[in-house]
């Protein structure tokens, strides 16, 4: 079920902000609790205190309220690992992920929201932009091993955290298979090791 393609509007300060905020939490618990189909503008509306009317003109339905739940979420700041070295950071990195998705009070939010953004092209659109925005982020901690001369010059950090979480995205959200900490830390170590073998970075020659 597709609903038309509406971007979100801009987010300024102030009660704007309070309604975006109130309407993002109201969403979340929403699919949370019902996922894609259960979720409705109807039931976000009681649940935030934010008339339908408004929801729908700002947001355009269901698909622009999950949109819009991605981006608050891509907007907010991801702490890095600092370790001194590529491994250990990407270990952090993806051992976070899996704490957070197989902890049973906070992996059911971020599992149903993913889940549902991939029903509709504006969520998916959303989650890719989502996704960009993390690997964008994290790829600082290959950048900071390019800088210590652990990888080659040149190294794409961006695609260094694909590789690292990759595997466990995999497994979350293609074959539902078990997902455990010691996979988790495998992920990192293949990226690292691909990483420093130059895979990462420009050919020469």
């Amino acid at each position: 079920m597709n609903e038309e393609n509406r971007t979100p509007t801009p987010r300024p300060g102030g009660r704007s902000a309070r309604v975006r905020a109130d309407v993002v939490a109201a969403t979340l618990a929403e699919v949370t609790e019902k996922g894609y189909d259960g979720l409705t503008v109807d039931a976000v509306a009681a649940r935030s205190g934010v008339h339908k009317a408004t929801l729908y003109r700002r947001w355009g339905g269901v698909d622009g309220l999950i949109a819009e739940a991605l981006t608050s979420s891509a907007d907010q700041p991801w702490p890095l690992p600092d370790t001194g070295e590529l491994v250990g950071d990407l270990r952090l990195i993806t051992h976070e992920v899996f704490a957070v998705f197989t902890d049973p009070e906070l992996g059911p939010t971020p599992t149903a929201l993913i889940t549902a953004a991939q029903r509709s092209d504006v969520g998916a659109a959303a989650l890719r932009a989502f996704f960009a925005a993390r690997h964008r982020q994290a790829a600082e901690v290959a950048e900071r091993a390019v800088e210590r001369g652990e990888l080659p010059a040149g190294t794409d950090g961006t695609e260094v955290i694909r590789a690292a979480t990759a595997p466990l995205y995999y497994r979350l959200f293609v074959t539902g298979e078990p997902l455990d900490a010691r996979t988790a830390e495998r992920a990192a170590d293949i990226a690292a090791l691909a990483a420093r073998s130059g895979l990462f970075a420009p050919e020469t020659g």
